[in-house]
């Protein structure tokens, strides 16, 4: 069923119940941690099934009529074949009367329940979001289209100091390459340092800069990248909660919020490769000390994170961070020198399976 007739069956649902004088209501999965569940077979965090229910009521008035805008405005934009970002639905929400949105994180989560309703990604409702989707250099060969629907091929060992911008829609992108792995990498500094001296001739691999926690767009291109080339993904974050629970999960196995299309941009087959706590000990790097709020993420990752719950090596890795009470980023490998990631570390780590983390 396409987004549009799905669109279209909900909106008939709601107004013939309104005809019955009944009260029509619209049921949204349950978009948290405590909604999903863990298998490690298929590798990626699947509803349970809980659901919350919006019925039209004077308390509800305002957000139910959001809803309904907002899956108006989407159906508008897929008629005409266009797009919005998430930033122009929230100004299109000004013209909605007392529907408008105050503030954008309100259309942003209308906008998470109508994709999670109908169970499709907010591109396929015409919205794509205002960041970009992650930079790309090394060993590969991205075939896009051209305005006239030719294949265009993008060679991304020929941007010099710069890189390939991951496009928000990777549905139409084939491949080429012969590299043997994907990096992906947190900070953009890093990244940078990697591509200046042409970390991915020496490795023969494919870099990508995930800016932080990476864009569904990123996730999905790693994704299809790793799928339909068979290459390992080894994932290289700062060694703190924050790297190791929510970047490098979310990447892996997706989250709670978008659990409805986990299956397809999360990467189970990723790696973690550093900087793990025992890294920490074992290189002697600088560190600063855990927050409170890097404690509380801890504590929350081992007592309510499914992931996190069915690896033991995480447990103790995250144990054992919270007993050294300090978090470590990528640049303490620089203590050592500058490129000592790209001469010891990297090299290291790679030859070394029983230093990564699941």
């Amino acid at each position: 069923m396409t987004t549009l007739i799905k669109i279209q069956a909900s909106a008939k649902q709601v107004y013939d119940k309104i005809l019955k004088r009944k009260k029509p209501d619209m049921k949204f999965p349950l978009r948290s941690l405590s909604n999903v569940t863990y298998d490690p077979k298929k590798g990626y965090f699947e509803l349970k099934g809980q659901y919350k229910e919006r019925t039209l009521t004077v308390n509800t008035v305002k957000t139910f009529a959001q809803t309904l805008r907002m899956m108006a405005l989407s159906k508008q934009i897929l008629e005409k074949d266009d797009i919005a970002t998430k930033r122009e639905a929230y100004y299109v929400s000004k013209n909605w009367g007392d529907a408008k949105f105050s503030e954008q994180p309100e259309s942003d989560s209308v906008m998470d329940d109508v994709e999670a309703m109908f169970e499709v990604n907010r591109e396929q409702l015409g919205f794509i979001p205002e960041e970009k989707g992650g930079d790309v250099a090394g060993q590969l060969i991205v075939i896009d289209k051209d305005d006239k629907g030719k294949d265009l091929k993008i060679d991304c060992t020929k941007f010099g100091s710069g890189a390939y911008s991951i496009p928000s829609n990777v549905e139409v992108l084939k491949f080429e390459t012969k590299a043997e792995f994907i990096l992906a990498i947190e900070t953009a500094g890093m990244f940078q340092r990697l591509v200046k001296h042409n970390y991915w001739k020496k490795a023969n691999c494919i870099l990508i800069s995930m800016g932080g926690v990476p864009t569904r767009a990123c996730r999905r291109f790693i994704r299809r990248l790793s799928d339909s080339k068979k290459l390992p993904v080894y994932v290289f974050v700062d060694g703190d909660p924050y790297g190791m629970g929510n970047i490098y999960r979310t990447l892996k196995v997706g989250s709670g919020n978008a659990a409805h299309i986990n299956e397809f941009f999360c990467v189970p087959q990723a790696k973690f490769i550093g900087i793990t706590p025992q890294d920490i000990i074992d290189y002697k790097l600088p560190t600063h000390p855990l927050k409170d709020v890097d404690v509380k993420k801890i504590k929350d990752m081992l007592k309510n994170d499914p992931f996190i719950k069915h690896h033991k090596e995480w447990r103790k890795a995250l144990e054992q961070l919270a007993k050294m009470k300090v978090r470590a980023e990528q640049q303490a490998l620089a203590a050592w020198g500058l490129n000592y990631v790209i001469t010891d570390y990297l090299p290291k780590k790679l030859k070394n399976p029983k230093t990564w983390l699941p």
